[in-house]
């Protein structure tokens, strides 16, 4: 009974910040994607309007220049409202980027509905994630006392964040553990899953009453394939992974031509090139702009001519990675479900010429192909299987979902290109370290008694970033696997100078006087 208590002391916070993440977390949510659709539905009309009065272009593509100029400067001031939201929430929840929860809250949620606003091809979740990631920081701010659970409530708003905007609960509560984290803790499951139930709950009773769906896509009527068809999601899966190699290697040089050839260029003029070329293919077609929630809408319908398709490809995998390389506010995951499903749209189109086929496929090979790129290009296949069931009404065919998702996965693992999200990730971080002068820190340090570390193991603790724990001297007589009140913990980190490490390493096991010496660096 004892031992039961004391699990219930260690689970129960993880529950009650979950909850309230998570519920805060879903009332933001909901008002932004009400905003984000207000916001897309003004710049649809506004273009409507333009192809009518053509003298108007150029005092537009004018005034962008200002528009230009302010996102540069905020750029500058507040380097997290960059870019899509994911990555930086990653970097947030592994400790590797500092930020202002409430300025990252307003900023993403401001400046994403003015990239709606103008057309620029990104989506909302992302910065769903983000403002999910800063909800989780502001439940434990206003307490120093729950400091060590910063990153477990971060998590699971982050996790609320994804499952609100994609209306896909199982794959929120995933995104802690494939991409966030990449480790399984009973803590931080316990922390997503109370985040993404009361987040889902709370989404299913305010989304109607403000018109917001709670669904990404429509039910789908699928073929059920058989064993015979096996063949399909292997060869739509083979098709995604190597388009998905292709991308990702473009994206590389992409963001080389723009970092480094362009490197003398300043940051305004290149936002402003991105926005210009927004305004002119919203003029062109509006499902050529925009988040493409509509356009993957549109390609459920079936019967879009090759040549548009195709056109409609090369324009978006060019305009979203310019956007996304140029650090605009906004998402990049339905984005690129949009470029996968004008890829897998071709695909599908082709597969419906075949006798052995024929118009029947069409959609079952879209939603395949949809989920090979999530598995492919984003580099997350049980995110992209679970995603497939929940959002694209694959749970008839669920072997042959596992089967694309898998080929498509293994195609860019062989040829070794990172996703999207990491190498963002690993530009921000090394641009955020460029000038730090670390030192490498050995020390001691003893597990008071009431800390959080006591009675969790070394595994399942958030450590500071960069700290190794690289023994454990027991207090006494140990009976589990947690860490107990007097346990010496030698450990090893990298700090900057500020006490930022020191202040997250005494959150969790307590205050005390710190003996720190500079260690070799090996």
């Amino acid at each position: 009974m004892k031992n039961t208590v004391k699990k219930l002391q260690l689970t129960a916070p993880a529950v009650g910040f979950g909850a309230v993440t998570g519920t805060v977390t879903a009332l933001v949510v909901v008002v932004y994607k009400w905003c984000a659709k207000l916001s897309i539905t003004v710049a649809e009309h506004g273009y409507h309007w333009l192809r009518e009065h053509w003298w108007a272009v150029p005092l537009v593509i004018g005034a962008l220049g200002g528009v230009a100029l302010l996102l540069s400067k905020v750029y500058r001031r507040e380097p997290n409202l960059r870019g899509g939201g994911i990555p930086t929430a990653i970097g947030i929840l592994r400790g590797q980027i500092p930020f202002r929860w409430f300025v990252t809250l307003i900023g993403t949620f401001g400046l994403s509905l003015l990239s709606f606003l103008i057309g620029v091809p990104l989506g909302n979740e992302g910065p769903s994630v983000q403002i999910g990631t800063a909800v989780g920081r502001g439940s434990v701010s206003f307490s120093k006392k729950h400091a060590a659970w910063d990153r477990y409530a971060m998590t699971g708003g982050a996790c609320a964040g994804f499952a609100v905007a994609t209306g896909a609960p199982i794959s929120g509560v995933l995104f802690a553990v494939e991409e966030a984290h990449r480790r399984v803790s009973p803590t931080i499951f316990v922390a997503a899953c109370s985040s993404v139930l009361c987040a889902g709950l709370t989404n299913a009773a305010i989304s109607p009453l403000v018109g917001v769906s709670t669904a990404l896509f429509p039910a789908l009527s699928l073929v059920t394939l058989s064993v015979r068809e096996a063949w399909l999601p292997l060869a739509v899966g083979a098709a995604v992974g190597l388009f998905a190699v292709a991308f990702l290697q473009y994206y590389r040089l992409l963001s080389r031509f723009f970092h480094k050839t362009l490197a003398s260029v300043k940051s305004v003029w290149k936002i402003w090139f991105v926005l210009a070329a927004t305004v002119a293919v919203g003029l062109f077609t509006f499902l050529g702009a925009s988040t493409g929630h509509e356009l993957i809408l549109s390609l459920l319908g079936g019967g879009t001519a090759l040549w548009l398709l195709a056109a409609l490809l090369v324009v978006r995998v060019n305009l979203t990675l310019c956007a996304n390389v140029n650090h605009i506010t906004g998402g990049i995951f339905l984005p690129l479900l949009a470029i996968g499903a004008l890829f897998s749209a071709l695909l599908g189109e082709g597969a419906a010429l075949l006798p052995a086929l024929g118009r029947e496929y069409y959609l079952v090979v879209l939603m395949l192909g949809i989920t090979a790129c999530v598995a492919g290009m984003m580099r997350m296949p049980l995110t992209a299987i679970v995603f497939a069931v929940e959002a694209l009404s694959g749970y008839h065919n669920i072997l042959y979902v596992i089967l694309a998702a898998a080929t498509a996965f293994i195609i860019t693992e062989l040829f070794g290109v990172e996703s999207i999200n990491d190498r963002v990730l690993e530009h921000r971080v090394a641009s955020l370290n460029k000038n730090a002068a670390h030192r490498l820190i050995d020390t001691k340090v003893k597990v008071q008694a009431g800390s959080f570390a006591v009675g969790r193991a070394v595994r399942d603790i958030f450590w500071p970033n960069g700290l190794f724990v690289l023994s454990v001297r027991s207090a006494g007589e140990k009976r589990d696997s947690g860490l107990h009140a007097g346990d010496v913990l030698h450990v090893r980190y990298t700090t900057d100078g500020s006490a930022a490490a020191r202040e997250a390493l005494t959150a969790v096991v307590g205050e005390q006087e710190y003996e720190e010496k500079e260690a070799a660096d090996e």
